[in-house]
C-alpha cells in the first residue's frame, strides 16, 4: 500500500470513528431522555454498540500506527440538533433510521474500495450490527416489539399472501375521498362558526354576514387546498428520496440490502428460510428489491400515494362547498328568520359530513353524525354568544 493509498485508509477509518461516536452520544442522550423503560434500555444498547464500533476503529488506527482523532461533535450528539429538539425523539429517530441507512451503504461501499484485510474484517462485523440497528430503530418509530416467531404453516401462508399481494400490486383507495369528507368538515364548522359569531354581533344583518362569510370560505377553500398540496408533495418527496437511498444501497451491496429485507419479514414473524426465499423472489428484478425496501421504511407504495394537484383540488372544492352552507340563507332572507334556517341547514350538514365519515372510519354513521351535529350545535352557540356580546361593546 503506497502512502496515498494509506493516507485514504486513516482518513476514511477516522470518518468512521467519528460517525460512530456522534452516534453514541446521539443515542446515549435519546436513552437519557427516554421514560419508558424498554425503549430507554434499547437506546442504551444501541449507544453502547456504537461506542464498540469506535472502539474497533480506534484499534485498528493504531494497529496502523495512526492517532486515534478527537471527538469533534457535541456531547448530545445529533440530539441536540434544533431540527430532532423541536421535532421530538420520533423525528429525531426517523433521521438516525435513515443515518443508519446511509452507514450500510457507505460500509458496504468501503468494503470494495479499501483493500485492507483488517479494515474489511471490522467492516463485515459493524454491517452486521448496522443491520440490526436499522431493524430496532425502525420498532422504536412505529412503536411496536419483535414478534414470536410464526408456526411453519402459518408464516408459509404469510409468505404466499404477500407474494400475492407484491405481484399484484392493487393500488390503494383513492385518497381524494378522505380529503373532500375533512375539506367540507373544516369548511362547514369555520364558516358555521363566523357567520354565527357576525349575526349575533349584528342581529342577523344579511350584509355583513355574507361579507364574513364569503371571505371566509374563499380563505378556507385557498388554504385546505394549498395545505392538501403541499403535504401530499412533501409525502411524495420523501418516498423518492428513500427510493434513491434504497437504490443506492441495492447498487453498492446488494447482499446486504437482501440480508436487510429479510431480517425486516423475520422481524415480522416469517421463519429465516421463509424470509430468504421470499426475498430472493423479489430480488429477481433488482428493481423490486428497492421498491420492496422503500415500502418497508415508508410502509407505502407510490401507488399508494396521494396525487397533490387531486389532493389540492378536492380539499379547496370540499372546503368551499362545506363553508357556503352556512352562508347560503342570507343570500335570500335577514334577521332572526335567516339565523334560525342557517342553523337548522348547517346542522343537517354537520350530521351529513358526520355520518359521510363512517365510509372512512369504523363508526356507526348515526353515532359519528350525532357527535358532529353536537360539536357544531356547541360552535354556534359559544359563537353566537360571543358575538352578541362584541355587539354591545
Amino acid at each position: 500500500m503506497d502512502s496515498r493509498d494509506a493516507q485514504h485508509l486513516v482518513e476514511a477509518l477516522s470518518s468512521n470513528w467519528q460517525a460512530e461516536m456522534r452516534g453514541y452520544h446521539t443515542y446515549n442522550t435519546l436513552s437519557q431522555q427516554e421514560s419508558e423503560p424498554h425503549r430507554r434500555r434499547t437506546l442504551r444498547q444501541l449507544a453502547l454498540a456504537e461506542k464498540h464500533h469506535a472502539d474497533l476503529w480506534a484499534g485498528r488506527l493504531t494497529a496502523l500506527g495512526a492517532p486515534v482523532p478527537e471527538y469533534d461533535g457535541s456531547e448530545s450528539g445529533d440530539a441536540g440538533s434544533l431540527a430532532n429538539r423541536i421535532g421530538g425523539q420520533g423525528l429525531a429517530l426517523r433521521r438516525l433510521e435513515l443515518d443508519e441507512s446511509r452507514d450500510i451503504a457507505r460500509y458496504g461501499k468501503q468494503i470494495q474500495d479499501l483493500g485492507d484485510e483488517g479494515s474489511i474484517a471490522i467492516l463485515k462485523e459493524v454491517l452486521a450490527d448496522e443491520a440490526d440497528h436499522y431493524i430496532t430503530l425502525g420498532g422504536l418509530i412505529r412503536h411496536h416489539l419483535p414478534t414470536e416467531p410464526l408456526a411453519p404453516e402459518v408464516a408459509k401462508q404469510a409468505l404466499d399472501e404477500l407474494v400475492i399481494a407484491r405481484e399484484k400490486g392493487q393500488p390503494k383507495a383513492a385518497s381524494w375521498i378522505g380529503d373532500a369528507i375533512y375539506g367540507v368538515n373544516d369548511g362547514l364548522g369555520a364558516i358555521f362558526g363566523i357567520v354565527s359569531g357576525v349575526s349575533g354581533a349584528t342581529t342577523g344583518n344579511a350584509h355583513f354576514v355574507l361579507i364574513a362569510g364569503l371571505a371566509g370560505m374563499i380563505a378556507s377553500a385557498l388554504s385546505m387546498g394549498s395545505g392538501a398540496y403541499l403535504a401530499a408533495k412533501s409525502e411524495r418527496e420523501i418516498y423518492e428520496a428513500e427510493f434513491a437511498r434504497e437504490r443506492e444501497a441495492v447498487e453498492y451491496n446488494e447482499a446486504e440490502a437482501r440480508e436487510l429485507l429479510s431480517l425486516t419479514y423475520q422481524v415480522r414473524g416469517l421463519s429465516a428460510e421463509d424470509a430468504d426465499h421470499f426475498v430472493g423472489h423479489i430480488a429477481e428484478k433488482k428493481e423490486q428489491l428497492v421498491e420492496a425496501l422503500a415500502r418497508e421504511r415508508l410502509h407505502t407504495t407510490e401507488e399508494g400515494l396521494s396525487k397533490p394537484w387531486v389532493s389540492a383540488v378536492s380539499g379547496a372544492l370540499s372546503t368551499a362547498v362545506g363553508a357556503f352552507i352556512p352562508v347560503l340563507p342570507f343570500f335570500f332572507m335577514a334577521g332572526v328568520p335567516a339565523i334560525i334556517v342557517a342553523a337548522v341547514i348547517s346542522l343537517a350538514a354537520h350530521f351529513a359530513v358526520g355520518a359521510a365519515k363512517s365510509l372512512i372510519t369504523i363508526r356507526s354513521w348515526w353515532s359519528s353524525g350525532l357527535e358532529m351535529t353536537l360539536v357544531g350545535a356547541i360552535e354556534g352557540i359559544v359563537t353566537y354568544t360571543i358575538g352578541i356580546g362584541i355587539g354591545k361593546l
